[in-house]
């Protein structure tokens, strides 16, 4: 998911015709350096998001069905799904403020191997045996048995949670790397990298649980997945030289705990009068990012309350098993590389952020309500609407907070920003599953309006747009 002194910064007065992205082709993978202007190839960056993509959808088709043999029920799967972000809520501002003062190479290592340690602790749930633990009989919360391994998972989600900054901290990464006018194609180009994962990954998860190893090789398939991808970040993504924050009081215990020299920014920061970390309320004072959080969270809460109800309506009223649940994330994911490879590169050309914003929140949200008569058909064109609606929408609107926000804490506004999508997605997973109990297929409206409301909040932004270019 997703600076300043409270002013526009300086370098966001380009024209918007000036902020049009070039083509979005993966083999272009090198970037200037704004600051520098030293060429630096994004290949190491997009692996590592494409790696941290594959090692979590590889889970995703069996997830559901390893809840219900341990004991959960819709709910459970739900409350499980969002451990990930109610620790994430926590550790994502540190991690971004880190990644400010630390660089973003260091916290991407950590936040790297918490997700490979948090896997070989999810392997472990799987050899524990189903001891119950206490059981729950409600009309709301439906039945079900909480059990050891069930523990352990959520134990396993919630530490991944924590460490989990590598979303905020490669989009600061890729802010503090990339020209203005690169912005949207260069994050167009990260959504196709976390596309691909999704498109490996189900279809891995497919072959491997068909094995005789069943649900124990997805997982050691994430384990393989997330050490090369701990690999690559120790050799192979350079430290960017921006620098934004003071360094702490205790700077030299944390250099000699993350083992390297902190930049030497310290000095012209003092020279500037520009110290110190933003706390919430100060990143609340920049102009229009508290609309962008809004925003940022809504949009989050519609996807969530989607990832929860989808797989238990796939297998209650489409009958689905974990293959044809691989099938449908693969193919969902192969549309969303090509709106945003190739159709995110020519309708660039010609409209700004906004207004890709704006119309893929409309296609978004119509992409649910086809989801809710259960039908076959439907459900595969609904991938259609999802696709063009995702991928329009979303690099739009991280490129767009990205301008909005400026340079100088970026690191900062992108992880109160995974904050807010956090927030939302514990909210949107465990009401997604709630939902789905109560309402059935129904659930998929509530996600639905809730993207139209987006759609509707989102013409403000062309006021921005506006703001910014003059």
């Amino acid at each position: 998911m997703k600076k300043g002194d409270g002013n526009i910064p300086e370098g966001l007065q380009e024209k918007a015709s000036e902020n049009k992205p070039e083509n979005v082709e993966i083999g272009q993978e090198n970037s200037s350096d704004p600051q520098t202007g030293e060429s630096i190839s994004l290949l190491p960056l997009l692996s590592v998001n494409f790696i941290g993509t594959l090692g979590f959808s590889i889970v995703l088709p069996f997830l559901v069905f390893l809840v219900y043999r341990m004991g959960g029920n819709a709910f459970i799967y739900g409350l499980a799904s969002s451990m990930y972000s109610a620790f994430q809520l926590i550790g994502a501002p540190i991690l971004g403020r880190w990644s400010d003062i630390y660089g973003r190479k260091n916290i991407l290592f950590l936040s790297q191997l918490g997700t490979l340690l948090s896997w070989i602790i999810f392997l472990g749930a799987l050899f524990i045996p189903v001891v119950p633990l206490f059981k729950v009989d409600s009309n709301i919360l439906g039945s079900f048995t909480f059990t050891l391994p069930l523990a352990i998972i959520f134990f396993a989600r919630a530490f991944d949670g924590l460490t989990g900054g590598n979303i905020s901290v490669a989009n600061a990464y890729l802010a503090d790397i990339t020209a203005e006018k690169d912005r949207n194609r260069n994050f167009g180009k990260m959504s196709i990298s976390s596309n691909l994962g999704f498109i490996v990954g189900p279809a891995l998860a497919g072959i491997l649980s068909v094995t005789q190893y069943g649900y124990a090789a997805p997982v050691l398939g994430a384990i393989l997945i997330s050490l090369i991808g701990t690999l690559l970040i120790l050799f192979y993504i350079p430290e960017n030289k921006q620098c934004s924050l003071e360094e702490p009081a205790d700077s030299e215990n944390t250099r000699k705990f993350f083992g390297y020299e902190i930049k030497e920014c310290r000095t012209t920061m003092l020279e500037t009068g520009e110290t110190g970390k933003p706390a919430f309320r100060e990143v609340l004072k920049l102009p229009n990012i508290p609309y962008m959080l809004v925003l940022y969270f809504l949009i989050f809460l519609g996807f969530n309350i989607f990832y929860t109800a989808f797989p238990l309506h796939a297998i209650a009223v489409l009958k689905w098993d974990i293959v044809q649940m691989g099938i449908y994330f693969t193919v969902l994911s192969a549309l969303l590389i090509i709106v945003q490879g190739p159709v995110l590169s020519r309708a660039s050309k010609r409209y700004s952020d906004a207004s890709l914003i704006i119309f893929g929140s409309l296609m978004l949200g119509t992409n649910f309500l086809l989801l809710i008569p259960g039908n076959l058909f439907l459900t595969y064109l609904a991938t259609l609407f999802f696709a063009l609606g995702d991928g329009l929408m979303w690099p739009s609107f991280l490129s767009l907070l990205s301008k909005i926000a400026g340079r100088k804490y970026q690191g900062t506004v992108q992880g109160f920003a995974s904050s807010f999508g956090s927030l939302a997605s514990i909210t949107g997973l465990i009401l997604g599953g709630l939902l789905y109990e109560v309402l059935a297929g129904s659930a998929f409206l509530i996600a639905g309006l809730v993207i139209y409301a987006v759609f509707l909040l989102n013409f403000r932004l062309r006021l921005f747009e506006g703001e910014i270019n003059n």
